[in-house]
C-alpha cells in the first residue's frame, strides 16, 4: 500500500466533506456544519445530524503486535435514535466501514451497525470482516526463556447479538454468535510445529454461541461520565453449534464512571475471563490493556484491573491518566504464580461532537517489556474491547 496516496485520498475527502457541509440558511448565509453553534469550535454534532454526514475517521495503527505502525480509514456514520423516551440515554445508531494496512503486512476490510430499538426493548450488533494479519504469539520454553511464534491469519469473521430488556430493568438479556473461519501459515523456519499448536489449528471452524447478560445506566455510549456498566457472556463451541473445537468461555465485565468534581472523571473496569476444554491457540484468552502487545500474554483465565483519570482542562481539551495490573494464569498454575503485568500511560483527548459526547484523542502506554501509543475514539475500553 502506499501511504502518501492514502493520505492524499482522505485529505480530499475531508476537503468535500467541509464543502459538502457549507449550506445555506433561510436568509441566504453560509452556517458551517463543522463548527459547534455554543463555542463555535470545530465539532461534527450537526453535520452527523443534519445532512446524514459521518466522521471521517483516518486512524494509524499503533499496536506493536502489528508491526507499530499503519493506517486505517473508517467513515462512522452516527445518527440520533428517532424513538428517544423523555428522561434517559438512548445510544444512537452506529454504521462503520473500514478498511486497513499496518507495516507487518497486515491488512482487512469491513464493517458493522449497532442499533437499538427502544420501541421494542431491542438491540443488536452485526459485523462482517475478512482479514489477512501476522500476529506474533509467545511461550515460556525450558532453557530458551521466553520465545516468540509468528504466524499468518486468514481470516473470515461474521458476528451478530440481539438482546431484548427486561421489563423496564434496563437488564438486557439475549443471544450472539460468532463464526470464524481461519486458515494460518506459521511464519517461521522449524520443520515441525510448537507443542501448544495442533495440526487441525491451521485450518478451523469457530462456531461460537453464547448467552449474554448486560446492565447498562452509562450517561454516553461514547465517553461515559458516570453511570454503571455490567456484561457478562457464556460462549459455547461443540460439535452441535457448527464449531471443530469443545470449549466454553465465560466473560464477566464491571465499569464504573463518576464525577469526583465537575471536572475530574473517573472510571474503573474489573474484568476476569475464565475458559474451560480445549480451545486453539490463538483463542486463548490474553490480557488485553494499553501498552501490551495483543496475544502477549496468554493463559486459561485473565484477572484484569484497570481505572482511568480524566481531568477536563477546558470544554474541549481533557487530560487523562490510566494504569491496570492483570494476570494470566495457565492450567496447573496458581493465581500467585502467574506472571503480573502492569500498564500504565497518559494522553488527550478532543470534544470532537459535543451532542454526541465523543471525544477523540492519543495515548501512550507502558507495559512489563513494551511501549505503545494508540489513537482513541470515544472512550479506550470499547476501543481495546
Amino acid at each position: 500500500m502506499n501511504f502518501k496516496k492514502s493520505l492524499t485520498l482522505i485529505a480530499i475527502l475531508t476537503v468535500g466533506l467541509i464543502s459538502y457541509a457549507q449550506t445555506e440558511t433561510t436568509d441566504g448565509a453560509k452556517k458551517n456544519r463543522f463548527k459547534d453553534s455554543l463555542d463555535g469550535k470545530l465539532d461534527f454534532s450537526d453535520f452527523l445530524i443534519d445532512v446524514n454526514g459521518f466522521i471521517p475517521v483516518p486512524q494509524l495503527i499503533t499496536e506493536p503486535a502489528l508491526g507499530g505502525i499503519g493506517l486505517i480509514f473508517s467513515p462512522v456514520f452516527i445518527k440520533p435514535n428517532k424513538h428517544q423516551a423523555e428522561g434517559e440515554y438512548t445510544p444512537p445508531d452506529i454504521t462503520a466501514a473500514f478498511g486497513g494496512y499496518s507495516a507487518n503486512k497486515s491488512w482487512g476490510v469491513g464493517g458493522m451497525r449497532i442499533a437499538t430499538l427502544p420501541q421494542y426493548k431491542l438491540k443488536y450488533r452485526a459485523a462482517l470482516a475478512y482479514a489477512d494479519v501476522n500476529l506474533d504469539f509467545y511461550r515460556t520454553l525450558p532453557v530458551v526463556g521466553e520465545k516468540e511464534f509468528g504466524f499468518n491469519f486468514r481470516s473470515t469473521i461474521a458476528f451478530a447479538s440481539v438482546l431484548r430488556e427486561l421489563g423496564n430493568s434496563d437488564i438486557y438479556l439475549g443471544l450472539e454468535y460468532l463464526y470464524l473461519h481461519n486458515n494460518i501459515k506459521p511464519n517461521f523456519n522449524n520443520i515441525n510445529l510448537p507443542d501448544f499448536v495442533e495440526e487441525k489449528d491451521l485450518t478451523s471452524n469457530l462456531s461460537n454461541l453464547g448467552v449474554v447478560l448486560e446492565y447498562d445506566k452509562r450517561d454516553n455510549l461514547f465517553t461515559p461520565n458516570k453511570g454503571w456498566y455490567f456484561t457478562s457472556s457464556y460462549n459455547i463451541n461443540a460439535n452441535w453449534t457448527g464449531s471443530d473445537y469443545d470449549f466454553q468461555t465465560l466473560d464477566i465485565a464491571l465499569y464504573k464512571f463518576f464525577q469526583f468534581t465537575s471536572n475530574w472523571v473517573c472510571g474503573f473496569h474489573a474484568e476476569s475471563k475464565l475458559q474451560f476444554g480445549d480451545a486453539p491457540f490463538y483463542a486463548k484468552p490474553a490480557i488485553n490493556m494499553r501498552g501490551v502487545p495483543m496475544a502477549r500474554y496468554q493463559g486459561d483465565d485473565i484477572y484484569v484491573f484497570e481505572t482511568e483519570q480524566r481531568f477536563d482542562i477546558t470544554s474541549r481539551w481533557s487530560l487523562v491518566a490510566f494504569g491496570g495490573l492483570a494476570k494470566a494464569p495457565i492450567d496447573g498454575q496458581s493465581f500467585g504464580d502467574a506472571d503480573l503485568v502492569h500498564s500504565y500511560g497518559t494522553g488527550f483527548r478532543y470534544l470532537i461532537a459535543r451532542k454526541f459526547g465523543i471525544r477523540t484523542g492519543i495515548d501512550f502506554a507502558w507495559s512489563n517489556n513494551d511501549f505503545g501509543w494508540y489513537i482513541i475514539f470515544g472512550s479506550a475500553w470499547n476501543n481495546r474491547s
